[in-house]
């Protein structure tokens, strides 16, 4: 059997940057055997599977796996492959379009609205599935450090302090000082065991206001080893999960405000994440994720 995939860059306006994405189409007939044996083989931060979706109305069900296990949901997947389905299913008029993509993925059904326009990349934003809240327990600020290859007094800024928070996948966010100090940040032997492995969480997510650029309002590093992500040039699942902590410790007012996460520059993959926040009667209404993806390479796979 052989199966049409593309591969896109996602979280960024041009090849070779932001985060690799493989979406393997017409996927019906798979196993999760095989599904993980092809996800292993791309050996990306995830590879998409779309499948018939279960209702007419919508656009395709589809199924998130990282090299090691299945996820109920992320951010640079549901962009990629609803700009991707947006790009082959929605013809374009006058060099414009605007499409909703709706896709059925194992955290519930998400609704994406794609924008295409000749001559520019193609821009995608879906409101999370899930409002982020607080998961878990961390360990105190010295054995997050340790974990990270830093010194205690790198962790935290202003009244920001490390703390769990889930929106479909639990990540542990680590504020740090500085550029300097979360340019060293790594993933430290046996040390990260103590400080992460044990939480239960899927990934770290290390966050600083210090940007590279002046649009930025964080930049950030996530690893996730545990689940064959030694480190991952976009985020969108936790950036869900950032704005949750963002509302917490910034005690954001009533109204709608827009940020901009960049990451992966470590890993020469520079990306950049549209993070929207909502907040009514001063609680957290709406998380908005957007970004936009270049077509990279297709091809056919066989199984």
């Amino acid at each position: 059997m052989a199966l049409k995939f593309h591969t896109l860059d996602v979280f960024t306006d041009r090849r070779f940057g932001g985060n690799p994405l493989a979406v393997v189409l017409g996927a019906d007939d798979l196993t999760d055997a095989q599904m993980q044996a092809i996800a292993g083989e791309f050996n990306l931060s995830e590879t998409v599977f779309v499948q018939t979706s279960t209702r007419p109305a919508h656009s395709a069900k589809m199924r998130i796996f990282t090299p090691r296990s299945e996820i109920p949901f992320a951010g640079h997947p549901t962009i990629g492959t609803a700009i991707l389905l947006a790009e082959l299913n929605v013809p374009v008029h006058n060099g414009e379009t605007d499409a909703l993509v709706i896709l059925e993925q194992t955290i519930g059904t998400v609704r994406v609205g794609a924008r295409l326009r000749d001559g520019a990349p193609a821009f995608a934003e879906f409101d999370a599935p899930k409002l982020p809240a607080e998961a878990g327990i961390l360990p105190p600020d010295d054995v997050l450090a340790a974990g990270l290859g830093l010194i205690p007094s790198e962790v935290g800024f202003e009244n920001h302090a490390p703390i769990c928070y889930a929106a479909g996948n639990t990540f542990a966010f680590v504020p740090v000082a500085s550029l300097d100090a979360i340019r060293r940040a790594r993933v430290n032997g046996g040390h990260w065991e103590k400080a992460f492995e044990q939480q239960g969480v899927s990934g770290v997510y290390v966050y600083t206001r210090q940007c590279e650029h002046t649009n930025g309002a964080f930049h950030v590093r996530m690893f996730a080893p545990q689940i064959g992500i030694s480190e991952d040039p976009a985020t969108g699942s936790a950036a869900v999960g950032l704005a949750g902590l963002v509302h917490q410790f910034d005690r954001l007012p009533d109204g709608t405000h827009k940020r901009v996460v960049e990451q992966g520059y470590e890993m020469g993959r520079p990306s950049q994440i549209s993070l929207t926040l909502v907040v009514a009667g001063g609680k957290l209404s709406t998380v908005r994720i957007g970004g936009s993806a270049v077509r990279v390479s297709e091809g056919t796979i066989e199984v």
